[in-house]
């Protein structure tokens, strides 16, 4: 697949070809410790006027570098909306949504799964508010139950995105997570029905002015989609990119493709890319402490989340980043990556690649990046939750192993406790019956009933008190 790209190919790629080798940026001496949990206590405002904005070469759209994920909405419990029965908190979303906007972003990413289904409609309420022509609207045709494959059902779905977002046309409109379920579920949802035909039709009346898709799971089909590409004119397709995956997203699960082939695909067709997960779900926002000492002394004035924004944002291919932000705090540090963009030099993207991402691979965390897409799980499972608190632990040294000695005692008591506040008992990883049903709405391909039920036996080694073997140690 012309996966072997070298350092120089690697430059020409993200548009760097021509950049001198910059000095390293200097070192902080001494100082106090940085702790991940202080990052934004001494926040200031973003700039207004400054976004970076990126060209859509057949629309002539000025896109915003940074776009809003609506996936991760705050809700009225004050965290991001994670259970069924949550409710939005429509006052902060839009506050959110005018900083943004008051702040550049134009590009905003939803999907009728999102948020147990209630994305779209507080998207379109928050931005209502707006003029049209402020923003752009992305959606997608997220028909992943075979009861909505039937031609009549997918159209019914595309046509309550409008309703719920409250507009007469969609700016990009999006094929959702094709790759899962390989060429089998590809032609199920779009190709049988005559769905992609009808959206290229949609797209000749104007109701979509860019039509792509997503793309999650079996390269195949990526590959068999952009072969059609004189067929189907892609206006652009969204990629997981980030600096973890470029080059080691088959490593971590050899199901997955490696960004480097993804992008570098899009980059041959002149289609432009539009990423999700520049940070993994947080995952590269929370790295461990010794890592995010080593991330604030090579630039102190920079958090740690910001390495890979500047990282996603760097490549000229890419039109739009998209985060979920839940909070005030993440959308003014993701804007200040941004407005403007300093791009990464050729040191710092070496360092990333070579020194940052081996570390996190040699982690061996579990790859969620908490979009909840197994859920609901049948059985009330908190799967992402169960995920979370492991890999937190794992990041921050506090797993409990004998080899641990005093340590033990106190890290095997935290960890039972902080497990049973983060997850009810009832729906820890113990009740798993590996039923399967979730594995198969995983974007990152991740063998869920595998994972909980290593999970389930650490904590019961835990509660007996004879561990000697993390999970990850006995993983197959």
């Amino acid at each position: 697949m012309g996966k072997n790209i070298n350092r120089r190919d690697f430059l020409k790629l993200f548009g760097m070809g021509s950049m001198a080798s910059a000095a390293v940026l200097a070192g902080c001496k001494g100082g106090k410790k940085h702790s991940v949990g202080d990052e934004y206590k001494s926040q200031v405002n973003p700039p207004k006027g400054k976004m970076t904005c990126r060209l859509n070469p057949k629309q002539g759209d000025k896109v915003s570098l940074l776009g809003y994920g609506m996936m991760r909405l705050p809700a009225t419990t004050g965290k991001a909306m994670r259970e069924k029965g949550d409710e939005i908190d429509q006052e902060m979303v839009n506050r959110l949504v005018d900083y943004a906007i008051e702040h550049g972003v134009n590009y905003f990413d939803t999907s009728p799964a999102y948020c147990q289904g209630l994305s779209e409609k507080s998207t379109g309420i928050a931005l209502k508010r707006h003029k049209r022509n402020e923003f752009f609207i992305a959606t997608k045709l997220s028909n992943f139950n075979e009861a909505t494959w039937s031609r009549e059902e997918s159209i019914k779905m595309y046509k309550n995105s409008f309703k719920e977002l409250q507009v007469d046309y969609i700016d990009y409109y999006l094929l959702h997570a094709i790759g899962m379920g390989g060429m089998a579920n590809l032609e199920g949802r779009y190709i049988n029905n005559g769905l992609l035909d009808f959206l290229v039709e949609e797209r000749k009346a104007g109701r979509i002015r860019n039509l792509g898709f997503s793309y999650h799971g079996d390269i195949e089909v990526f590959d068999h989609l952009l072969s059609q590409h004189d067929q189907y004119q892609w206006d652009f397709v969204q990629i997981e990119l980030n600096y973890l995956d470029w080059d080691f997203a088959n490593e971590i699960n050899s199901r997955n493709t490696d960004a480097r082939y993804l992008y570098a695909e899009l980059q041959k067709r002149g289609i432009p890319a539009v990423i999700m997960e520049p940070l993994l779900g947080g995952r590269l926002s929370n790295v461990p402490q010794y890592i995010a000492t080593e991330m604030k002394t090579r630039n102190p004035e920079r958090s740690v989340a910001s390495w890979a924004f500047r990282y996603a944002g760097t490549p000229e291919g890419v039109l739009t980043v998209l985060s979920g932000m839940t909070y005030m705090e993440h959308l003014k540090d993701n804007l200040m990556s941004y407005c403007p963009l300093k791009p990464l030099d050729e040191q710092e993207m070496r360092w990333l690649d070579d020194n940052i991402a081996k570390k996190l691979v040699d982690l061996q965390t579990i790859p969620c990046n908490d979009c909840k897409y197994c859920m609901p799980c049948p059985y009330g499972i908190d799967i992402p939750g169960l995920f979370v608190h492991y890999n937190k632990c794992k990041n921050e040294g506090t797993l409990p192993l004998k080899s641990m000695g005093e340590d033990y005692a106190r890290l095997r008591r935290n960890y039972l406790i902080g497990l049973d506040r983060s997850v009810p008992r009832l729906r820890q990883a113990d009740h798993c019956i590996g039923c399967g049903q979730c594995e198969a709405h995983c974007p990152q391909n991740i063998r869920i009933p595998r994972e909980l039920h290593k999970i389930s036996e650490f904590v019961e080694q835990l509660k007996q008190g004879d561990l000697y073997r993390s999970p990850d140690e006995r993983r197959v």
